[in-house]
């Protein structure tokens, strides 16, 4: 999984979060840690860029509910807490709520397909690439 973290230029307040390769249980950590480390630098919204990953997995869910509970300045389940994690996540997605601080680009295939059966297509803005999830905001 190659992680790469890029300001937007027109509104600092905006970054992008660039992934390619599998999200798996290997790397989600380095994941959540990056989108986190932007949001500690000062960043305020976020659109992770999918359009290069080629699986998701199930970490890769907690990987993005995570991200999107931090930059609402919400906790995270704790790690150790395991299913509860994903348990968690179905809970916000079957109460409606959508992130505002969170988009998703151009998830492609797979992913997208992943997204949809567990509902996060409903959590998330997904948008079909960078440019239009950053002018979403």
């Amino acid at each position: 999984m190659q992680i790469t973290t890029q300001p937007v230029a027109a509104d600092p307040t905006v970054v992008v979060l660039v992934l390619e390769g599998e999200l798996d249980a290997s790397n989600y950590q380095a994941v959540i840690e990056a989108a986190t480390g932007a949001r500690a630098s000062g960043a305020q919204r976020l659109v992770v860029d999918l359009g290069a990953v080629t699986f998701m997995s199930s970490s890769g869910l907690v990987a993005l509910h995570t991200i999107a509970l931090a930059y609402a300045g919400r906790p995270a389940p704790a790690e150790e807490e395991g299913w509860q994690a994903i348990h968690s996540l179905g809970l916000d997605v079957d109460a409606g709520e959508r992130v505002a601080e969170v988009r998703l680009a151009a998830p492609q295939g797979a992913v997208i397909r992943v997204l949809d059966r567990t509902g996060l297509s409903r959590y998330f803005e997904i948008h079909p690439d960078r440019d239009a999830a950053i002018s979403s905001f």
